[in-house]
């Protein structure tokens, strides 16, 4: 419902706190990660094979091996991408606002949607490694992955630090309500 979904962003203010970007503690969270995605592998490899009949083979190429394979870079690059490094910002950094909202260089991919797991875990690791908290919404459409992807949070992560939301619509809508500084999503033009 809207107000618990308020209260799991307001918990998210741990990071105005400056508690998440210690290098050390991102590290252990992106190790603690890994190892839970390694110890259950088996478990969630079957529920994306529930949700869109992959083969454990294909589960593990397309979507548990490759997150595995971004956390991996991300610990071994934390420290170099972590360290301040200047730069000479770009002429249209300095244009208002309102132009800059029409880019002409952004572009949209139209993509179909098939991996519930990479693509939500993907972004987070790269998040957690920048030292962010996150609430992370599953697809309603994978009940089977979001709900591997909600047991795995909640066993890696304090609610203050990652949490969370699963459902439809009504929580996709009360999520944004709710102010995020980045959000990163996946799906059809219409959403």
């Amino acid at each position: 419902n809207e107000l618990e979904i308020r209260q799991i962003v307001e918990k998210q203010s741990l990071f105005y706190t400056g508690a998440t970007l210690p290098l050390e503690g991102r590290i252990r969270a992106l190790k603690k990660l890994r190892t839970y995605i390694r110890e259950h592998e088996a478990e969630l490899n079957q529920a994306i094979r529930e949700d869109l009949g992959k083969s454990a083979y294909e589960s593990y190429m397309c979507e548990t091996g490759l997150v595995l394979t971004e956390i991996t870079y991300m610990l071994r690059h934390i420290r170099s991408f972590a360290r301040e490094k200047p730069y000479t910002p770009r002429w249209h950094n300095f244009l208002p606002e309102a132009f800059k909202a029409f880019s002409l260089w952004s572009h949209t991919d139209h993509e179909p949607w098939n991996y519930p797991f990479l693509l939500t875990i993907d972004p987070l690791a790269d998040a957690i490694a920048a030292g962010n908290t996150a609430v992370v919404k599953p697809s309603a459409y994978s009940p089977n992955t979001s709900r591997a992807i909600q047991t795995m949070i909640h066993e890696c992560f304090d609610e203050e630090y990652v949490a969370v939301v699963t459902g439809g619509r009504a929580e996709n809508t009360c999520l944004l309500n709710e102010h995020f500084d980045y959000i990163f999503f996946t799906g059809s033009q219409a959403v």
